[in-house]
């Protein structure tokens, strides 16, 4: 099938692949006053008294804002906001389907990150959260720490944080094929960018103590000159024993080398020289740091990709859906470390003992079972930690979200035969 040439026509003349709907009967007069004025006098008043019930009266409780400035676009690069518009829209689509989240895509005609940051800050009346998208390195650290600081509702920058919660699920499912554990594995991770210090970052909160990360310049360690903020914090957090080289030199004796880098730099010399039952993530799109079946004939045990034809898809789509819908079910305030870990241990544990194989480490995209699951670790997680604004019982929400999940599918299906 021609991807391309699908897109293009699923998309030309249509004016785009989402589209609001009214969840209100209007038809009469009387609907229409309810609808609008003077019946919706009401609603303003009880908010003006309490501006939380805005969640609650509104569609903001269920509605969250796809953001970027278009500069860093899947592998487009700088293409700007209107040819990012595809991509947004897209995001907002898979909220929609894969979690039942409102998402309304939103691209910005600014490079600037203070312009950025106050236009999203000024978003915060309409939405329960904030997804960021496809934003370059390092503003994006910027602008995604300052809106944290200083909004009070979610903030999730998905390329650095969703890429890092399917890694660790990915991550959890392989090491118990291979029958390995997270504290003593020796981990490689290859790509110190915001996906790849990320995941660093998770994988050591998460339990990982031998964890080294290395870019271009090789293994970073602590005290190595020319790092930037992020390397910097990155190397004080891992490669305690400073360990310097390039990839070839780090990885030997590795148990996981998991790359968010470039395209065909994990040799079959790299992956040999790994550990026994190695463990490789090659995750970089759209062309991996090596396919498949080369890691398999290279001795590697358990491998990932990023791509839908090849087993143990590391995708996103497992994650962001999910981890919005626990996070608005309780009106959190933030996506933390702890919800994040437990969003991880939501998607891993859907796996029982007698299905996980070599092969299947990680649910599929299109496993039912993941959003429902996330949403309820999630929001449990939510308000143990305290960034929930209100307690609701975890396995209702997921029983919520499952049969919401389901409705929507069918309503779907109808109405496209």
């Amino acid at each position: 099938m021609n991807f391309d040439e699908a897109a293009m026509a699923v998309r030309r003349g249509k004016k785009g692949i989402i589209e609001t709907l009214p969840r209100a009967v209007l038809k009469t007069r009387d609907d229409l006053s309810t609808l609008y004025t003077p019946g919706v006098a009401q609603p303003c008043r009880e908010i003006v008294k309490d501006k939380d019930l805005s969640f609650d009266l509104t569609c903001r409780g269920n509605m969250i804002a796809v953001v970027s400035d278009g500069t860093r676009v899947l592998g487009l690069g700088d293409i700007g906001p209107e040819a990012a518009m595809p991509v947004m829209e897209g995001k907002s689509i898979l909220f929609k389907v894969f979690g039942g989240v409102n998402a309304v895509p939103i691209c910005l005609d600014t490079k600037d990150p203070q312009k950025f940051i106050e236009t999203v800050k000024m978003l915060q009346p309409s939405f329960a959260g904030i997804n960021l998208e496809d934003i370059s390195s390092p503003k994006c650290y910027e602008i995604e720490t300052t809106l944290k600081k200083e909004m009070d509702i979610p903030v999730f920058h998905d390329d650095q944080h969703g890429t890092a919660i399917a890694a660790l699920a990915g991550v959890i499912g392989a090491l118990r094929v291979v029958g390995k554990k997270l504290a003593t594995a020796k981990i490689v991770i290859n790509g110190a960018g915001a996906a790849g210090a990320s995941i660093g970052r998770l994988l050591v909160r998460a339990g990982a103590e031998q964890v080294i990360m290395v870019d271009r310049f090789g293994a970073l360690y602590e005290g190595m000159e020319g790092l930037n903020s992020v390397q910097a914090e990155l190397a004080s957090l891992t490669n305690k024993e400073h360990v310097q080289g390039t990839l070839a030199d780090v990885v030997k004796g590795a148990d996981l080398l998991l790359g968010v880098s470039a395209p065909h730099i994990f040799t079959k010399e790299i992956i040999r020289s790994m550990n026994a039952d190695a463990i490789v993530f090659a995750m970089a799109n759209p062309i991996p740091e090596t396919d498949y079946e080369s890691a398999k004939a290279a001795g590697a045990r358990v491998v990932g990709t990023g791509r839908s034809d090849s087993p143990n898809q590391i995708n996103n789509v497992l994650v962001f859906p999910g981890i919005f819908r626990g996070a608005l079910a309780v009106r959190a305030r933030h996506i933390n470390e702890d919800m994040k870990i437990a969003a991880a241990y939501a998607i891993a544990g859907l796996i029982s003992d007698a299905e996980l194989q070599e092969e299947y480490v990680i649910p599929d995209a299109f496993d039912e079972r993941v959003a429902p699951a996330v949403a309820a670790a999630v929001a449990k997680a939510a308000m143990e930690s305290g960034s929930a604004r209100i307690e609701r019982d975890p396995e209702e929400i997921r029983q919520e979200a499952a049969t919401q999940i389901a409705e929507l599918h069918a309503m779907i299906d109808k109405l496209h035969g």
